[in-house]
């Protein structure tokens, strides 16, 4: 496996503005840390059982149709690279709209199993970086912890940091954008090498 590759996708997409992220920070900005708990515990818990899933699907997948490995690994670099692309061509905070949302652990719960970006996030890190390479049930759930540890992380950094991270993307949007989608896009080339 190619750790490099590996690190640049998760923690980028960790990071990246995202569902998850824009209504930590959202969250945290408005009512406060102590009151947004409840939402950042929701995201959480819904993180895990979103990753766990996504876990079972590729396995599962990859095991019943052994073909689909070097498919599964295209849509994963196709995936990238229009993330990269879309992160490029994101609108800044106040250029969105953003509505209220609740704050509970319901509705952080819930947004992971429409949260596109986890799913694909989960899907391609899985399928692409960590069953060509390994296939124990011990290192499959090793690794989908450390994705989800990645991935909360990201929504805890914004949560705390939500207002600091506002103004740095407000202020060097196109710069971090342009960074970030490189980064992506080397994450993608070395799948393909």
């Amino acid at each position: 496996m190619n750790l490099a590759a590996f690190l640049t996708f998760t923690l980028l997409t960790a990071y990246t503005p995202g569902p998850n992220n824009i209504l930590a920070m959202s969250n945290t900005s408005k009512h406060g840390f102590k009151k947004s708990i409840g939402l950042i515990q929701g995201i959480f818990t819904g993180f895990l059982s979103v990753m766990v899933l996504c876990s079972i699907f590729s396995v599962i997948l990859v095991n019943v149709i052994p073909k689909i490995k070097p498919v599964m690994t295209y849509i994963g670099v196709a995936y990238i690279i229009w993330l990269a692309w879309h992160v490029v061509k994101s609108k800044s905070q106040t250029e969105e709209k953003n509505e209220e949302k609740a704050d509970s652990f319901i509705t952080g719960f819930i947004l992971q199993f429409v949260n596109v970006k986890i799913i694909l996030y989960g899907i391609t890190a899985i399928s692409t970086f960590i069953i060509p390479f390994y296939s124990s049930f011990f290192s499959i759930g090793a690794f989908t912890l450390l994705i989800t540890v990645f991935g909360c992380s990201g929504v805890l950094a914004w949560a705390i940091f939500g207002a600091v991270f506002q103004r740095f993307f407000e202020r060097y949007r196109v710069v971090v954008n342009v960074i970030m989608a490189l980064l992506l896009v080397y994450s993608a080339i070395t799948l393909m090498i």
